[in-house]
Parts: structure tokens; sequence; C-alpha cells
């Protein structure tokens, strides 16, 4: 297939994306870095309809986070007064922030801030991975995850924000994780393993912090989806743009955003994965979660399953038949600072309406109840209606 030739806008938004060079500059408490204020908390995805759409798992974590927020004395008192509409939830890609499945982000959490080295004016934020165990974003709401966040934005924040005395070169971590098999999203394991023996120096004389990340593989993956919010910052505000970005969901609605009309939300009902439950029925897996679909909008993920044999033997059964295909097919360029690999990026709105073909999302799969957490791994595509909105809306104001 053929696809038409992107437009002036959407070249001029590709040759910015292109230019950023992301780093790891800091880690800053999200009152500090984007002015969060006590009551407010962010979520993944677009904003959710009403206070009665907040997905179950999303309502847990923004439980722990009004107690760890002293907003309420515990988590019955917490639900209250999210109900009741003291406590705001927020989308946290409207502020620069990207955050896993159900994570929330509230005002005393650390977050990674990364830079665009050639314009620091692009920056993003992620908050620190909660590794395996009770973490934040599988959706419970218990004393275990609490004294797990509490710990993760504690002892450990403190540790690594020492350790973290320089720049870390995230394309550099990116491509050398490609090429020992990760997608730098479902499995990132290489990248951690190289960042982790960066870190090493600085972090080893604390045993507790050092076992925590060399258990948890996925490390890595928050710095990189701040990564790619970082260098989709670039495009952002590029008159009659339709390249994508933003995406993400919220368990109930699964959205994206384009250069060419900053802050919008494009949106349509948010489906589950196509995964393995293990036997769990289908009525209890959510809808899409998550701000980490910026990763394979960005063209990582299940975008780059070739890369990673190991996503490709147990994700492949759930990747639609032309699956391997929508790279070459949907991203329009080349990224340079991958260098021989070849990694595609530049998805444009324009050229998913012409093909009929919509980008894969590798994602985990929740329990809708919030409270099996993480029931598997999946595949999910996300609708045509976003795009074909985005598109219209530019074309209307052209």
């Amino acid at each position: 297939m053929t696809l038409p030739l992107l437009n002036a806008a959407d070249e001029e938004a590709l040759d910015a994306i292109l230019a950023v060079r992301p780093v790891w500059r800091s880690l800053k408490k999200a009152g500090d870095a984007i002015g969060l204020g006590r009551e407010t908390l962010l979520h993944a995805g677009p904003a959710f309809v009403s206070v009665d759409g907040i997905t179950r798992p999303i309502r847990n974590s923004a439980c722990i986070a009004a107690v760890i927020e002293e907003l309420a004395p515990d988590f019955e008192a917490a639900a209250s007064a999210i109900d009741t509409g003291e406590i705001s939830l927020q989308p946290a890609q409207d502020y620069g922030v990207v955050t896993p499945l159900a994570a929330v982000v509230s005002s005393s959490m650390w977050l990674h801030e990364v830079v665009n080295t050639k314009d620091p004016s692009h920056t993003a934020f992620a908050p620190i991975n909660g590794g395996n165990g009770p973490a934040m974003r599988l959706g419970f709401c218990n004393d275990d995850v609490l004294a797990h966040i509490l710990w993760l934005n504690g002892p450990f924040a403190e540790a690594l924000a020492a350790a973290q005395t320089e720049d870390v070169d995230l394309i550099a971590l990116a491509a050398h994780g490609l090429a020992e098999g990760d997608d730098c999203h479902g499995r990132t394991m290489a990248a951690t393993a190289e960042l982790v023996r960066q870190l090493a120096p600085a972090i080893d004389h604390n045993i507790e912090a050092r076992k925590f990340l060399d258990d948890g593989p996925s490390f890595f993956l928050n710095l990189w989806m701040a990564a790619c919010k970082c260098v989709f910052a670039a495009a952002v505000g590029t008159t009659g743009s339709c390249v994508v970005t933003a995406a993400g969901s919220n368990g109930a609605t699964s959205g994206i955003q384009i250069a060419g009309t900053r802050g919008r939300w494009y949106t349509a009902p948010a489906d589950p994965p196509k995964g393995d439950l293990g036997g769990v029925p289908k009525d209890r897996a959510l809808g899409a979660i998550g701000d980490s679909a910026i990763v394979d909008v960005a063209g990582f993920g299940a975008m780059a399953m070739s890369f990673s044999p190991a996503q490709k033997e147990g994700l492949g059964l759930y990747m639609p038949d032309d699956g391997l295909d929508l790279p070459e097919l949907l991203l329009s360029r080349i990224h340079p600072g991958f260098g021989k690999l070849g990694l595609r990026m530049g998805l444009s709105a324009r050229h998913i309406v012409a093909s009929g073909r919509t980008p894969v999302i590798s994602l985990g799969i929740l329990d809708t109840k919030g409270e099996a957490g993480r029931l598997g791994g999946g595949i999910y595509q996300i609708p045509s209606q976003p795009f074909a909105q985005a598109v219209e809306t530019v074309d209307d104001t052209e």
C-alpha cells in the first residue's frame, strides 16, 4: 500500500521530534516539579467523564495517594473525599507527566525529570517504577501498597537521587536494550541492567536499594515513557500537523493527542487488550489502561516487536495478522539516533486514516474489580475513531 506523502506541517513536526535528545537529569517531587497541589491527583489517559466513571484500580490508587498526602485518615475516608470532589483527579499527560497502568501521582511523590538537551524547555516527568510486589500500578488498595509507596518515595528515592549525579543518555540505553532483545516497553531487561550498572558505584553501598533495582527488570520503563513524552513535546503546537504526540487510556476511555491541537484529547471507549487471562473470566478484564501507550506510538513496544524474540513469542499470538508490518507502513522516518538498528518513528493520524490500520500497544491487563491486580499481558489496538476525529478537526480549521 502506498500512503500519501506527509504534508509540510507533519514534516516539520517530525523534524522536531527526531532532533530531541532526552536525558534523565534529576529527581524532583511533583509539587516542586510541576506545581502539583495536594488536592490534585494525576492518572493515566484522558479525563474521566464523571466521578462515577473512575475505574476501580485508579480509584484504589487514588485512595492510597490521598492517605499519603494526609487528605484522609484512611482508605474509606479517601474514597468519600473522591466521591464528593474534595480530591480532584486529572490526566497526568496534561501536566507533562506519564504514569503506568493504574498508578496515581500526588504532590509528595518523586518524579524522574527528563530533559531535551537540545532545548531544555522540553521536559517530561514520570514516577519511579514500583518494581515487583505491591506496586501501585496494579490497582490494589491495601496497607502493603501504602507501605511500599512510602518506602519508594522516601528512603529509596533519596538514595536514587543521591546516586543520580549527572545526565543519563536515554536513547543510548534504549538502543542498547533493542540490540539485546528489549522492545523498550513490555521488556526492558537489558536497558535496566545497563542503567543499574551505571548507577552501581554510587548506590551499591545501599543494600536495600540495590536489591530493589536488581529485582526490578522494568525500572527503565518509566524513564523511557518520560523520554517519549519529552520527544513529543518538541512537536506540540505545530500548526496543521496530525503527528501523534500523546496516547493513553484510563480503563474506560482511550485517547490520543496530535501536534496541531495542543492539549486536546481525541477519544473512544477502551476495550480490554487481547491476551491470556490465566483462566480468569473475560468480564474481569479492565479496558486498556496506562500512559505507557506513548512508548508504542513512538515506535517501540509492540511497534518494535521484531527487535524482541521474547515478546514475539509471548504476545505474537495476539497481534493482528499484519502486526509486524505496521512499523514499515505507519512509522514515517528512521531515527538517526539508533544507528544501524533502523528504528522507525513518526506516526501521523493522516497515514492511519488513509491505511485503515492503527498502531498496536503492548499492555498489562488489570482486574476491573481492583482485587486481583495484573491478570496477564496482551495487545491493544487503538480504535480508528480518535485518529479520524483528529484529522477532521485539523482539516476543518485550515
